[in-house]
């Protein structure tokens, strides 16, 4: 039996079987979500690259998060949507791999992002005059693809870690497959994978945090001492940038803390929500938020949204 399980070429998604009783109505809000997804990211990054007074650090990085979120998305809702529907719940081994190499990518170019923005949003409030010099669109790009290989390869030693490991299992405490969720079904001793899963989060974490804690400090000190609309304007890119971080850091704690919490049976359907709140929300709310509240760019989306208006008339 154990030699079935070791050379076993597919998972159960455990995820998916929880969520069969009411399977069209799961397909019905996830296509809904995920399509709006689509549009409201679309939308922005199209906005960010047709106009070019939106040329700028900025909304370029705007534009590179609601791209994540859109990759993000794809990872997992395109295929849970399919499965829902024609009640399928294997998934191959390979193409685990691949999704969870995908989602745990996702999981920290998202930090990277919220990362690289709160810098940008300190060089802007603290440093004014040199900011010109200090983040032009060609720094944001470097910071963005050095961000990417950085990641890529920081998250490949962990797939690959767990892609060595025979395993003893074929079923998945979840709707998607992550990382930790495939090495926790191996024959052999983990601690590896574990010790190196989590030092790797935990410092990348902790890096991130000291960065946005230092910069979001820095930023309010400054906005206590300016008056009118200049400290009043930082402070709403501020509120923004944490409660898109905040709502994201929820979800990704718990999908980290889950599986270390053993002796807590933690019913699947909490498994599922919270799982949602990370992966799915996130690219939701990021394109909505950012359209809402960041004046310049709702103004540009609206005009955009006018002139198509206008044209689809003439």
């Amino acid at each position: 039996m154990e030699n079935v399980f070791n050379t076993s070429t597919s998972f159960i998604l455990l995820g998916i079987e929880e969520m069969e009783h009411n399977k069209y109505l799961y397909c019905a809000f996830l296509l809904i979500t995920y399509l709006l997804i689509l549009l409201f990211s679309c939308l922005i990054i199209s906005v960010v690259l047709l106009d070019e007074s939106l040329h700028c650090p900025m909304y370029t990085l705007i534009a590179n998060l609601m791209l994540n979120g859109i990759f993000g998305a794809s990872c997992f809702l395109p295929k849970l949507i399919l499965d829902l529907f024609f009640s399928s719940k294997v998934i191959s081994r390979a193409a685990c791999f691949i999704q969870s190499f995908c989602v745990t990518i996702f999981a920290y170019f998202e930090i990277a992002a919220f990362t690289i923005m709160a810098y940008d949003t300190y060089l802007a409030v603290c440093h004014p005059l040199r900011y010109p010099t200090l983040m032009t669109n060609k720094t944001a790009l470097n910071l963005i693809v050095g961000s990417v290989v950085f990641n890529v390869i920081f998250v490949l030693i962990s797939v690959l870690l767990s892609a060595r490991l025979p395993l003893c299992g074929s079923h998945i405490n979840n709707y998607f497959c992550d990382n930790m969720s495939i090495f926790i079904l191996s024959c052999v001793d983990s601690s590896v994978n574990r010790l190196y899963g989590t030092v790797k989060f935990v410092v990348y974490l902790m890096v991130a945090m000291i960065i946005i804690a230092y910069s979001y400090m820095r930023i309010l000190l400054i906005c206590l001492n300016i008056s009118g609309d200049s400290g009043k304007k930082a402070i709403h890119t501020l509120v923004t940038h944490l409660l898109n971080f905040s709502i994201f850091l929820i979800g990704a704690l718990f999908i980290f803390i889950r599986y270390r919490l053993e002796s807590i049976n933690l019913p699947l359907v909490f498994h599922i929500l919270l799982s949602v709140t990370g992966s799915a929300f996130p690219p939701l709310l990021n394109p909505l938020v950012y359209g809402i509240r960041t004046k310049a760019l709702k103004a540009k989306v609206i005009s955009h949204l006018e002139k198509l208006k206008v044209n689809k008339y003439i």
